[in-house]
Order: C-alpha cells, then sequence, then structure tokens
C-alpha cells in the first residue's frame, strides 16, 4: 500500500507568489511545495478573492474570447468562451464560473461549465468543471466532469502569479478522469492568430499521464489571456484566437 501523502497548507498558495529580495529584485519562492501529482491541498476560503485579474488570464465578467480550432484533417470547430456573473462556491470559494462551448457548422459539440477562482498571492486555481459532450443534439459523454473535494478531486493551478521556466504543477487531479499538468517554458513566445501578432508570450506545456503521447503547447498574453493552443504530438490539432471583447 502506498503511505498517505501530506495534505499541503493553505500557506503553499505563496509557494507561486512573488517575494522580494534585498536586492530589491523579484524571484520566486519555493520552500513551500506545490500541487504536481495527487497529493491533497486545503484551500483556506480567506486566502482568495473575488475578483480574477492575473494579466495571463484574465477572468472579468463579460469577457468573452472565440477560437478557431482545426485538427489538422480538414476538420473545423468554432470555440466561445465566456465569463458569467453566475455564483458558485466550492468549498467556500467563491469561484467565477465561466462558459465554455464547441460548435461545428452550428452543431452543439461540447458545453462546459468551468469553476477558477484566484488567491490573494495572484495564482489562478482551477476548482473543477461539468463537462458535456453532444452527438446529434444528445449527451453522449460527462467524461472529464469534476469537483474539488468531491470523490477524490483535487484543485489545480492554471495560471501562476508569476510564471517561470522551469515551474511545474497539476492543473486538475481527479483519478482517471482529469490529471492535466504544466510546465512553464519559456517567457517569449511568439505567436501569429487571426485576432493578430503577439510577443513577449507566456508559452506552457500540458501533458496527462491519461494520454502519454499527447502533448500541447498553449500561449498566454499578458492582458489577453490564451492565444494560441498547439498539439506537438498525439495529432495535428491548432487553436487560434479569433476575437476578444475584455
Amino acid at each position: 500500500m502506498r503511505s498517505a501523502l501530506p495534505v499541503l497548507a493553505a500557506v503553499a498558495l505563496l509557494a507561486l507568489a512573488p517575494s522580494c529580495a534585498g536586492d530589491g529584485s523579484t524571484e520566486a519562492t519555493s520552500s513551500v511545495p506545490v500541487p504536481t501529482g495527487d497529493e491533497p491541498v486545503a484551500l483556506d476560503p480567506a486566502v482568495f478573492v473575488t475578483r480574477i485579474d492575473n494579466p495571463y488570464w484574465p477572468l472579468a465578467p463579460g469577457s468573452r474570447w472565440v477560437y478557431r480550432e482545426t485538427d489538422g484533417q480538414g476538420g473545423e470547430q468554432r470555440v466561445e468562451v465566456s465569463v458569467t456573473d453566475r455564483p458558485r462556491t466550492i468549498l467556500g470559494i467563491a469561484a467565477t464560473v465561466v462558459h465554455d462551448v464547441v460548435t461545428e457548422d452550428g452543431e452543439l459539440v461540447e458545453d462546459t461549465w468551468d469553476w477558477y477562482a484566484q488567491d490573494t498571492a495572484g495564482n489562478v486555481w482551477y476548482l473543477g468543471e461539468d463537462t458535456k459532450e453532444y452527438e446529434g443534439g444528445r449527451v453522449v459523454s460527462t467524461e472529464g466532469s469534476w469537483e474539488s473535494g468531491v470523490d477524490g478531486a483535487q484543485a489545480g493551478i492554471v495560471m501562476a502569479a508569476q510564471p517561470r521556466p522551469g515551474l511545474a504543477y497539476r492543473q486538475e487531479y481527479l483519478a482517471g478522469e482529469a490529471e492535466d499538468r504544466a510546465r512553464v517554458l519559456r517567457l517569449d513566445g511568439r505567436a501569429e492568430v487571426p485576432f493578430g501578432s503577439f510577443d513577449g508570450l507566456v508559452v506552457i506545456k500540458e501533458t496527462t499521464p491519461l494520454e502519454p503521447d499527447v502533448l500541447e503547447h498553449k500561449f498566454y498574453a499578458a492582458g489577453t489571456g490564451l492565444v494560441l493552443a498547439v498539439a506537438r504530438s498525439g495529432g495535428g490539432g491548432r487553436e487560434e484566437l479569433v476575437s476578444y471583447e475584455p
């Protein structure tokens, strides 16, 4: 039997936060571990704020992103992401509810409600999702749905307060359902998408042990959020930002 892993205290929220060094420079602390695998994490509602204003994932109610997703084989889907003002409380934390709708030729393919929250340091946590896949107007799968604190599901980090190359963390955890992991690759990414040209992007590698052959790179712009996602293995998919309304 595997030994039980220690629960990370709420102070773990500070692990990704900036701290000022004696010479006035800023560096990321590393004295407290951040969730990277399946270890539990205890989140204290007192260290969360009601607004998500991390520049790389700004989730103000009313914001809306539209993406074009292609599969490399001629297939194309439209992805619309909008931040709602719907109330949702998870583990005592007031979560921001984001609605993600995927359509193909006008037909609904996937409908997802995502739940996020930001701590006082500026880290954006992923608290869960309710997702449904459709075929012919009918729900065919809810695989990947999870909620932190329910059936062993654990929250993860979706965007660090201060991304730095080499920083690794889990984004979500529910055994066999949601086990996405991330690693910051660089801070000087460039991308050209229908919405415009960007540089100085945070580039994050995403993987999951549930699909070990799949690897995706995501590009985030300050003030905008996700502008590009590219499959590096496991397919030729590409998701590009078409429009953004802050």
